[in-house]
């Protein structure tokens, strides 16, 4: 990876911050975004990147953060579609305020950076590397996120469309698809799911014993983006801990 250019989106903290540091490490050049203006400040400060504010649910937004990102890194060679958002709440009681909110960023802003970013790839002629954020949650059906599985397997046909069309172009296209992973977002979550939540999820639902780590979703983006991955697109990997494989 050494002197590719990395846009990370959500790159400031959990998996997002966690691979900038990854590709960093591989000898990449990394430019982070996010919807916190102090965050991608912080981010940009603690690690030496790039960084800009960008709400990815719009368009104009969208726009003006790829361009930067493309300018500061001399072009983008793999983009990171990382930003997402998750919300829990039963089927019957989700707003549709809350369901417009989740897909606009999940999917909606998954195809807006991923398409802005694909149109630099095909100008520049020299191929690239896309990788989505989908979720074991795009595989099956959890209760109470009905939007967020929604979105999460929205993601993944994204994904394999994606692949075929801009294969010619030399352009690889996966998703990633992790399970329970020990995030900020997900630690909210569990602070209002009661107090032994998730030990019970990691006994009953994860044969590893485990929660991931950010760590853990960090290297399989970067297996993703490099050469050993070279004949690989089109599809998703699985980063669960044998979360799919519990009957």
């Amino acid at each position: 990876m050494a002197g590719k250019g990395v846009l990370v989106t959500g790159g400031t903290s959990g998996i997002g911050l966690a691979t900038a540091r990854r590709f960093l490490a591989e000898g990449a050049r990394v430019f982070v975004c996010a919807d916190d203006a102090a965050a991608v400040d912080a981010t940009v400060a603690s690690l030496g990147v790039g960084g800009g504010y960008c709400d990815v649910s719009r368009s104009e937004e969208v726009g003006s953060m790829v361009a930067a990102a493309d300018a500061w890194l001399g072009g983008i060679d793999v983009l990171v579609n990382n930003a997402g958002v998750a919300q829990r709440s039963p089927f019957l009681d989700i707003t549709a305020a809350s369901f417009d909110r989740v897909v606009a960023v999940n999917l909606r802003g998954a195809f807006l950076v991923a398409q802005a970013v694909a149109r630099g790839m095909v100008e520049r002629g020299r191929g690239g590397v896309i990788l989505n954020m989908s979720s074991t949650n795009g595989l099956g059906g959890e209760e109470d996120y009905a939007h967020y599985n929604a979105t999460k397997a929205g993601v993944l046909l994204l994904t394999r469309t994606m692949a075929v069309e801009l294969g010619t172009h030399r352009i690889r296209v996966n998703a990633l698809c992790p399970g329970y992973i020990r995030t900020p977002l997900n630690a909210a979550i569990a602070a209002g799911s009661g107090d032994d939540f998730v030990g019970a999820y990691i006994r009953d639902r994860i044969p590893l014993a485990r929660a991931g780590s950010a760590e853990d979703v960090a290297g399989a983006y970067a297996f993703l983006a490099s050469d050993d991955a070279a004949f690989v697109t089109g599809t998703e990997l699985v980063i669960d801990g044998g979360q799919l494989a519990v009957m």
